[in-house]
């Protein structure tokens, strides 16, 4: 989402326009959304496509937790190994168990010298209909938490789509990697982007976020709209 978010700036390349404010009225927004909703399901069909073209990662049959571990169990060096892959894991509830499990616990946007934004989940608009507001040319990163159980998931990445007035602006993939179950949460933070600035870049954006990984088990969907404005909300 903040990567996603963080290359609005390619649709501002020449920096700084000035000019009066500039405001979507409801007609526009509605037609916006209309446009996006059109736009959206052409965009999974070229998704399904960029996949088949890649080809499904031959990850092997799942095998639980408990399995790895009992696999080579004879073999002291690669048993260390894998107990320090896995660390703290709880045998007794993920040892049986053979689909991953992963749930995105927070999500926020972190600018210098502000209070954080958390976004709440499931998704809430305000009274705009959009789910948060950015300042334009300001300095911001997301950061998010996830827990993973049951079993080790594989290739957990994040992609996002944005559209503005009804015009795809940007797509990201982003790979987080592979994560093992345990007690306490990961933390992830992005690299911090720059909102564009600038008439151009002033308005409402729709975008899509999911979370994936390499079986293209999707474990959130968000469809959401936000500002960038020329000031904070």
């Amino acid at each position: 989402m903040s990567t996603a978010m963080g290359a609005l700036s390619k649709s501002d390349k020449n920096g700084t326009l000035g000019g009066p404010h500039h405001e979507l009225d409801e007609k526009e927004r509605l037609n916006a959304q209309m446009s996006q909703a059109t736009l959206e399901g052409s965009e999974e069909e070229e998704d399904e496509e960029d996949e088949d073209k890649l080809g499904k990662p031959n990850l092997g049959p799942r095998v639980s937790i408990k399995d790895q571990l009992e696999k080579d169990k004879d073999d002291e060096s690669l048993r260390r190994w894998k107990e320090q892959l896995l660390g703290s894991v709880d045998l007794n509830s993920v040892g049986e168990s053979l689909e991953s499990e992963v749930k995105i616990l927070s999500l926020s946007i972190v600018s210098p010298g502000r209070a954080d934004i958390v976004l709440p989940l499931p998704v809430e608009l305000n009274s705009k209909g959009v789910w948060f507001t950015l300042k334009e040319g300001s300095r911001y990163k997301l950061r998010f938490s996830f827990s993973v159980s049951n079993n080790i998931v594989s290739g957990l990445r994040y992609t996002n789509t944005v559209w503005k007035a009804g015009l795809k602006v940007d797509k990201t993939k982003e790979m987080l990697g592979t994560f093992s179950p345990q007690l306490e949460p990961y933390i992830y933070e992005a690299p911090e982007e720059t909102t564009p600035s600038g008439l151009f870049a002033r308005g409402t954006y729709s975008a899509r976020t999911k979370f994936l990984d390499d079986d293209r088990k999707c474990y959130l969907e968000i469809n959401y709209s936000f500002d960038i404005r020329r000031e904070w909300a």
